[in-house]
């Protein structure tokens, strides 16, 4: 009898831990709400320096079972992190990440980028939360001092008072969105109705994201600032909302055809008029090369395509494209490039410029992985990523931003597939 007894008890333990799993798997599975709003409070490092480059603290309790990391990713310019989350004398917001950033003197555009990623508690694995709103508060400086701050996504939508005069916002690319100080006026405080300087990003489905504060400067301004991200939404007076009109943008070129086939994916349009598709040979004079409508009005996926028949005497053409508003406004995308010199078949051949390369390093791979899933990697002299890149679908030539890698020879690794091309340069 006690045999049978202890056979039923672990029978239910099993069945128990099974149900368990079952949970836990399925809570780190579920999106997690954060509408309404993320606490970011005493953070913990456990990993890195304190305060220096690849320091990364945790969060814990951000929201329900979630728990978020904080990596210092890169200090521009002299730039410091004085302190990661500054509550101090009451100023700003408890639940606010707060960094206090030192600015140096020296004129020019000085910063520190974070990554915030989150993670459910009870698994350790990667958490998406449903909803993103993220609010960069006091926003001012002074004449020789103007804050900035740039908030990536992946997406999203940037939302401020359209009467503001402190700051100018600007959608850099379909991800990410700038705010920078431009009337040089000190604000009191951290206040959240402070709606001139302010600006909120959001975005669904998010598990991570980048931001970057810092100052424009103007001769010896120099000085600590203390930043704050609130993660929760506003609706401002007489708001204005910047749309991501263009999720992906490539230019795959057809050798055999002298053409190049542009493809755009838009997720959200309001009040497009039309797309302007421009070409240039330098890279700094564009011309247009035709006109694609619009739908105009839509919130979902919508895909576009335009054949460009190019000069082959042209060795190297760029693309990008202006998206025209109905009230004439405009933004532009980013810039895909193409170079038209012949690869022979079957090589497995990469082409990187410049070399040595400073802040964008260009990746031309063979014509056979174009609009196929590609990964850029770049190899430090140890053989670690110091860092990576992936298109779904790939252009031609793909720009990787390495300005905060540190000076050295490094290994450009791409792979699409089984197939892998490698390369040294030279990061100056």
């Amino acid at each position: 009898m006690k045999t049978i007894v202890n056979n039923v008890k672990r029978t239910a333990k099993a069945a128990i831990l099974c149900m368990f799993t079952m949970l836990t798997a399925a809570a780190s599975a579920q999106s997690v709400s954060g509408a309404n709003g993320l606490a970011f409070r005493n953070p913990v490092l456990v990993s890195g320096t304190d305060l220096l480059t690849g320091a990364t603290y945790r969060f814990s309790d951000v929201t329900t079972n979630v728990y978020a990391l904080v990596k210092i990713d890169s200090l521009v310019n002299g730039v410091e992190v004085r302190k990661i989350d500054d509550n101090s004398g009451g100023l700003g917001y408890l639940d606010a990440f707060q960094p206090e950033i030192r600015i140096p003197q020296g004129a020019g555009e000085k910063y520190a980028v974070f990554t915030i990623s989150f993670y459910n508690a009870l698994t350790n694995n990667i958490q998406f939360l449903d909803s993103i709103r993220a609010t960069a508060v006091d926003i001012d400086g002074n004449l020789q001092l103007k804050e900035l701050v740039e908030i990536n996504m992946n997406g999203g939508s940037a939302s401020f008072m359209g009467s503001a005069l402190d700051i100018l916002v600007s959608q850099l690319s379909a991800t990410k969105f700038r705010a920078e100080n431009i009337l040089g006026i000190e604000r009191s405080g951290i206040d959240t109705s402070g709606w001139g300087n302010m600006i909120t990003v959001k975005k669904a489905s998010v598990s991570s994201f980048t931001i970057k504060y810092g100052a424009k400067t103007i001769g010896a301004a120099n000085g600590s600032r203390q930043y704050s991200l609130y993660m929760k939404g506003f609706t401002y007076p007489n708001q204005i909302t910047l749309p991501v009109k263009i999720e992906s943008f490539t230019a795959i070129l057809n050798n055999s055809s002298n053409k190049v086939d542009l493809r755009w994916v838009t997720s959200y349009e309001k009040n497009v008029s039309h797309f302007v598709v421009e070409k240039s040979t330098d890279g700094k004079n564009y011309t247009d090369a035709g006109v694609v409508f619009a739908y105009g009005n839509s919130s979902d996926i919508m895909n576009y395509t335009f054949t460009d028949i190019i000069n082959t005497q042209q060795n190297i053409i760029y693309y990008r494209l202006r998206s025209v508003d109905a009230d004439g406004k405009f933004d532009y995308s980013a810039t895909r490039i193409i170079r038209t010199a012949k690869q022979t078949e079957n090589t497995i051949t990469i082409l990187t410029y410049p070399n040595p390369v400073t802040s964008e390093l260009r990746i031309t791979i063979p014509n056979s992985w174009q609009g196929k899933k590609v990964t850029y990697e770049l190899l430090n002299a140890g053989a670690q990523v110091a860092k990576r890149a992936e298109a779904g679908s790939a252009s031609q030539t793909e720009t990787v931003n390495v300005s905060s890698l540190t000076p050295g020879l490094y290994i450009v690794k791409v792979s699409c597939g089984t197939e892998t091309a490698m390369q040294k340069i030279i990061k100056r």
